[in-house]
């Protein structure tokens, strides 16, 4: 079975796209998002998670898990922190933005990637175990631009880990084309996090043979933001819901929990990303740990998944909150 993390994309900045995020923070001062930050993330210590997965563009996540573990007194040898260059947070601590306005700008150009690394290594210095391109895709180049690959060799020398993290509906494609890269006659990744969830399965096949071929394979939005929870109460996912909600009673458990439990127990997964907001969602999430996956429960949620198509304009549609 995978090993639970924890992402912090919900928990650096006061909006995200996650169902019912902003029933969760009480204020969205820089104070107490941050309070609520260390909450989590001392729930998640106590509760044996050692690996936090940031971005530069998820607000001041990186500045919240440096204090946090420097009051802890916690040592590069006893905790993971893997963070991702690419995207560029531009919300100024607003939930709702401006017209024309984005939260986050995506660039993957060597300038962009040179400014944030130096700021994550200056935030996050010898904890920082892995560093992602954030979101990697065909459409985007990134895996095609010589400059940026010879500079993330360069900090894969230095004896940090390189990875990518890859979404849309070609997830697929673009861990196929990261596994051909090599610089200077290695490989260049060695690890790929990726979108799997009961309703997007399609690159599973892609992540058997990132895994085969010795690569740490990451599970992230293991709840599809949301919408594999209670929260989800669109009439189009009702079918699914009352599925879902039906396995989790007769496991006497929660649907987020058998939506988790079900990333922890594809054998190619090395690490699967929780992505709470608060202490009782974590807490929910923790059980899937415990629970018995079946022959059973691995035949009724296959007829949850969706096209990959459907489940990107869904996740596309989901609004700043």
């Amino acid at each position: 079975m995978a090993q639970l993390g924890l992402g912090m994309a919900s928990l650096g900045r006061p909006g995200y796209i996650n169902l019912g995020h902003g029933q969760d923070l009480k204020s969205h001062s820089i104070s107490a998002v941050r309070n609520n930050a260390f909450e989590v993330l001392n729930k998640a210590w106590q509760s044996g998670i050692r690996h936090f997965d940031m971005a530069r563009s998820y607000g001041r996540a990186e500045e919240f898990i440096s204090q946090w573990i420097k009051d802890e007194s916690i040592t590069p040898q006893e905790i993971t922190l893997s963070s991702k260059w690419g995207y560029t947070y531009t919300a100024a601590w607003k939930v709702q933005t401006p017209d024309g306005v984005a939260h986050e700008v995506k660039r993957h150009e060597l300038p962009v990637l040179k400014r944030q690394y130096s700021s994550s290594l200056s935030q996050l210095g010898e904890h920082l175990k892995l560093y992602q391109i954030h979101s990697a895709t065909q459409e985007s180049g990134v895996l095609e631009n010589p400059a940026v690959l010879q500079f993330l060799n360069r900090i894969r020398q230095t004896g940090t880990s390189i990875g990518l993290s890859v979404s849309g509906p070609g997830q697929s494609e673009t861990i196929e084309k990261a596994l051909t890269i090599k610089v200077e006659g290695e490989h260049l990744f060695q690890s790929v996090q990726a979108t799997w969830n009961l309703l997007e399965r399609s690159a599973e096949d892609a992540l058997q043979k990132a895994h085969d071929l010795g690569l740490k394979v990451i599970i992230k939005e293991s709840v599809a933001n949301g919408r594999l929870t209670s929260r989800n109460q669109t009439p189009d996912f009702r079918p699914r819901h009352d599925r879902l909600s039906q396995l989790a009673d007769q496991e006497e458990t929660t649907m987020d929990a058998i939506s988790i439990a079900a990333a922890l127990n594809r054998p190619w997964a090395a690490t699967v990303l929780s992505g709470a907001t608060t202490v009782d969602q974590l807490a929910s999430n923790i059980t899937a740990t415990t629970l018995t996956w079946s022959d059973e429960l691995e035949t009724q949620t296959a007829k949850i998944a969706e096209t990959p198509n459907e489940y990107w304009n869904s996740r596309a549609k989901l609004d700043w909150n």
